[in-house]
């Protein structure tokens, strides 16, 4: 998608000295075929408005490039900027003095108003602005193959979990892959929580991972959400242990896989193989309560000491907010736009479920990123994935040492 009128758009933001040939080298692990195509995106309309994008891009997961970036800012050799998910991720360095501010930027160009409050707040770290934000990611899809459910007979899209696991039988019947599994503990621990809240409903998820509240842990509906995503082990393949995400999604888009629980960032692979939202794939927020879990992803900006590169700093960052950067880039990351005054009357049938319930302030439910300490969501999530891999754990284990690790953590 062309960015038309990024450059105008900077120039009334920037002074006209900093779009002049200002390199920026960004870090960030948008490697997937869906994903590098929205970054060549952002890349595009830096360098329209004058800037040198200098691309670092790590495979993998963010477990993977945040430590190689981090490393590089404490050891004195930082990017101009780096990418890290929404929330309490950048934290520490912030309270380090290792990341420039944007309070100047923000309010010159009000992005308190065009953010939804649990966002704003969200990119701040004691009381200032470190984080500019670039999408708002659904965390709690569920995508399905049209062409595998009408294979399989399903003809209804599942919306309780009976339904659910009634067409995963069908799958499984028809000699296909009813879920594709990436065996990786965030992964995982991304399909827990979309059970967690439909299933659970918000309250409960938000007790767990707002309110670390050890009782609701231990409550017999936290374990039965805990039964429910053991229970889909009986519905994955064997080469799931370690499968990255896209390679999952792939098996959507070949017609080998009926469903996968991933973020909506999983839409920008179905978007680059060319599918079609509602007709190709399907999408669910849930099944159970339909709300959406938000999460995303924000450029930070170490502190630097060259003013060219400083400048650089605030042309991307005045990109990266810009309505056409925002628009650009979220068509093709299967993310919707964080502005609020974004026109996203063409994204497609996905995006626009999806914008629906974010109209409604008591759907939007903020991601564990966000709401959680970094050292809980890690130690959780390798507790999740033992949990998949080891049968013999029951819920009451499960949530005992889910509860444990709350305990102490405190």
């Amino acid at each position: 998608m062309a960015l038309v009128g990024a450059t105008a758009l900077v120039a009334t933001s920037v002074t006209g000295a900093l779009a002049d040939g200002k390199k920026a080298e960004v870090l960030h692990w948008w490697t997937s075929g869906g994903e590098a195509a929205a970054v060549k995106e952002l890349a595009k309309a830096f360098n329209d408005a004058g800037g040198e994008w200098v691309d670092t891009a790590i495979a993998g997961s963010g477990s993977t490039a945040r430590p190689i970036g981090i490393n590089r800012i404490i050891g004195g050799n930082p990017p101009t900027a780096m990418q890290f998910n929404t929330g309490t991720q950048m934290n520490e360095l912030a309270q380090q003095g290792l990341l420039r501010s944007l309070d100047d930027l923000a309010k010159e160009q009000d992005w308190k108003s065009v953010l939804t409050p649990a966002f704003y707040q969200a990119i701040q770290f004691q009381g200032h602005i470190y984080g500019a934000p670039i999408n708002d990611h659904g965390q709690n899809w569920v995508f399905y193959s049209k062409a595998v459910f009408t294979k399989a007979g399903v003809t209804e899209e599942p919306k309780t979990w009976d339904e659910m696991f009634a067409a995963l039988d069908k799958i499984k019947a028809a000699g296909l892959i009813p879920v594709a599994v990436g065996g990786q503990p965030w992964q995982l621990q991304s399909m827990f929580n979309a059970i967690l809240l439909g299933e659970g409903g918000k309250e409960l998820y938000g007790k767990v991972w707002k309110d670390l509240d050890t009782d609701a842990v231990k409550s017999d509906k936290f374990k039965h959400v805990a039964e429910v995503f053991a229970k889909l082990r009986n519905y994955q393949d064997p080469g799931s242990p370690n499968r990255d995400w896209n390679v999952a999604t792939g098996m959507l888009v070949d017609g080998k896989a009926g469903i996968q629980f991933m973020g909506d960032w999983a839409k920008g692979e179905f978007i680059h193989a060319g599918l079609v939202a509602d007709k190709d794939f399907g999408c669910i927020l849930g099944p159970g309560e339909s709300n959406f879990m938000m999460g995303g992803d924000i450029f930070v900006f170490p502190v630097l000491k060259d003013k060219t590169a400083i400048d650089a700093q605030t042309l991307l960052a005045t990109v990266i907010m810009s309505k056409e950067g925002q628009l650009a880039f979220n068509s093709k990351k299967g993310s919707v736009p964080v502005r609020l005054d974004v026109d996203t009357s063409k994204l497609d049938a996905c995006a626009q479920k999806g914008l629906n319930a974010l109209k409604d302030p008591s759907r939007q439910i903020l991601a564990p990123d966000v709401l959680t300490p970094q050292d809980i969501v890690q130690t959780e999530g390798d507790l999740i994935a033992q949990y998949w891999t080891t049968p013999s754990m029951t819920a009451d284990q499960f949530a005992d040492q889910f509860a444990q690790v709350i305990e102490q953590a405190k």
